[in-house]
């Protein structure tokens, strides 16, 4: 795994490996359990936005080093500057990574292990797909500190129920693994021996499906939850209709009617 170029701490906070059309971002500040600095969220704009240009990588997978996957932002350095312009400015960083990877026309995988708290559960919300190991715990906890997860609270509670979600707000109470996994914060749950194998599998599935109806797909899925019903499904109809053009399109009709496998045009 080859280090970013140099950022203002060292060792980096922020590494990437490509591999086979996967792209890995390591959150890499095991000692502070990969809380978001300022320089870690923005190396992660940063990175998205080559990837986003990059039709190479098809997929896009956000893990972390150590023993946690994130505990949120930075307590100690937001702590250093008491000033609410400052924290406008922080918690709009925050705001542009997350956006970034919505975005993204590149599907996102969370990989979690251990803890995921505040806006780290915030980034596992807005990741598009999430893989957790069976300890991996989950909680918006601000509230414990006197400060309600606002932000978070835009991701988790498109992802989980409302009262499941305002629940977890208001308690800061943390949730299992499987309770994430029903509540829909999480798409599948392994042990942690099986993390590797069950991102691995789940990144195949992707990139073995074309890549523009996936990128098409995307895009179109965050867009039509924006709109009202009767607009999402004009919109839907518009996103379809264009999709139906592409040459794998008729690839993958034309293949389903002659029974063979589809040999994709679009990569």
């Amino acid at each position: 795994m080859q280090p970013l170029a140099a950022r203002a701490e060292e060792p980096p906070v922020l590494l990437r490996r490509d591999s086979g059309g996967v792209a890995t971002l390591t959150l890499n500040r095991p000692k502070a359990y990969n809380a978001l600095s300022e320089e870690l969220l923005a190396a992660l704009t940063e990175e998205l936005g080559r990837i986003a240009k990059d039709d190479s990588q098809r997929v896009v997978v956000i893990e972390s080093a150590g023993k946690a996957f994130c505990p949120g932002h930075d307590l100690k350095q937001m702590r250093a500057t008491p000033e609410e312009g400052y924290y406008r400015r922080l918690f709009s960083a925050c705001s542009e990574m997350m956006l970034a990877i919505v975005h993204l026309p590149q599907p996102v995988i969370a990989k979690v292990h251990g803890l995921a708290t505040a806006a780290g559960c915030q980034l596992v919300a807005t990741c598009d797909l999430a893989v957790a190991t069976r300890e991996a715990r989950f909680a918006t906890s601000g509230i414990n500190a006197g400060l309600f997860c606002s932000t978070p609270a835009v991701a988790l509670s498109r992802n989980v129920p409302a009262k499941p979600a305002f629940e977890m707000l208001v308690t800061g109470d943390f949730i299992d693994a499987e309770q994430a996994r029903q509540w829909g914060l999480v798409n599948r749950v392994v042990p942690a021996e099986q993390l590797d194998a069950a991102v691995e599998e789940m990144t195949e599935q992707i990139i073995a499906k074309s890549a523009v109806a996936v990128r098409m797909g995307k895009e179109m899925f965050y867009r039509q939850r924006e709109k009202t019903l009767t607009d999402a499904y004009a919109y839907a109809a518009d996103v379809m209709a264009c999709n139906m053009m592409a040459e794998d399109a008729g690839e993958g009709l034309d293949a389903f009617i002659e029974k063979r496998h589809p040999v994709w045009k679009n990569r």
